[in-house]
Parts: C-alpha cells; sequence; structure tokens
C-alpha cells in the first residue's frame, strides 16, 4: 500500500479514480471541477445531470470518459465558516465516502485533490491533516487499495503533505 503525495494536473494520471472537489450541483465549476469537467468532456455533464447533485459529504461516482482515469468520484467539500460548523466533520466524509466507493467500484488507485482548499477557504494545513488521517485510517481498516495519491496544485500544497505523510504513523 503506498500512501504518496505530488504536485501534477489531476487531469492526467492514469489511476482508476480521480476525486472531483464538486459543488453539490455537480454541474461543473471553478478550479480543480472545471479543469476535470473540460478534460473528461461533455459527457461527463450529462453523467453528472442524471446523478441528481450531492451533499456535502458525500461520494458519487461516473465514469471517466476523456480523462485517463477510468471513473471520476465527485464529493462536495464543505465551504469554511470559521471552522466551528461541522467543517472538519463534513471534510472527513468526503475523504471517507470517496475511499469506500472507489472500493466498492473495484478501484486500487485513487487520486485525490486538496477538497475544500479554494474558492471554499478551507485553510490548506488543516485540511490535510484531515485528509491524511482520514485515508491512513481508512487504510489501516483492510482496504483493498494498493495506492492513494494526494495530488497538488501548488509547490506550498505538496510541501504540507510530504511533511504530514513523513510523521509517524505515515
Amino acid at each position: 500500500m503506498s500512501l504518496e503525495a505530488l504536485r501534477a494536473d489531476i487531469t492526467t494520471l492514469f489511476v482508476d479514480a480521480i476525486v472531483n472537489a464538486a459543488n453539490t450541483t455537480l454541474l461543473g465549476g471553478g478550479g480543480v471541477d472545471g479543469a476535470i469537467h473540460r478534460a473528461a468532456g461533455p459527457a461527463l455533464l450529462a453523467a453528472c445531470r442524471a446523478l441528481g447533485g450531492a451533499m456535502t459529504g458525500e461520494a458519487k461516482i461516473t465514469p471517466g470518459f476523456r480523462l485517463p482515469a477510468r471513473f471520476v468520484i465527485h464529493t462536495p467539500g464543505p465551504v469554511w465558516r470559521g471552522g466551528a460548523h461541522g467543517e472538519a466533520d463534513l471534510l472527513a466524509a468526503c475523504y471517507r465516502n470517496s475511499l469506500a466507493l472507489a472500493v466498492k467500484s473495484g478501484c486500487r488507485t485513487v487520486a485525490f485533490p486538496c477538497i475544500s482548499t479554494g474558492v471554499y477557504g478551507y485553510p490548506p494545513e488543516a485540511a490535510a491533516r484531515v485528509a491524511a488521517r482520514e485515508t491512513r485510517a481508512f487504510l489501516k481498516s483492510g482496504a483493498t487499495l494498493e495506492r492513494v495519491i494526494f495530488c497538488c496544485f501548488s509547490d506550498e500544497d505538496l510541501a504540507l503533505y510530504d511533511a504530514l505523510l513523513a510523521e509517524p504513523g505515515a
């Protein structure tokens, strides 16, 4: 089992599933969501329309269409409102539910973006801690995943994940 961080464009990764930091409509948006929709092509939007949206913390899956990834797992992350409104629990649910859906769908490799840290304003270090904690806990539960990637857009985010993954227990 491999848990790693890398700086890359998530739409170029050859993995079973990439996770989309979606909005609750699942119909595309800015940031990584927009990039995934553009790279996958119009069939992704049609597939997402059929899903009827998702609540914050839920995860739903579609084919990857024109992406190298077989699947896209869509999970709406929480909007940061200061940290006292259940944001950490909702973000944790994004990771748990996405990982569970990946396993249920037969995935062995999955890549996550930095969920909620863009326009949703979640502090990157706090978000990375939730991501690493929840992913480690899920993998320790006997999950059949072979490789989980934290795909970072910036050098700063990559440094956060590299430091967290180097901590004892990693």
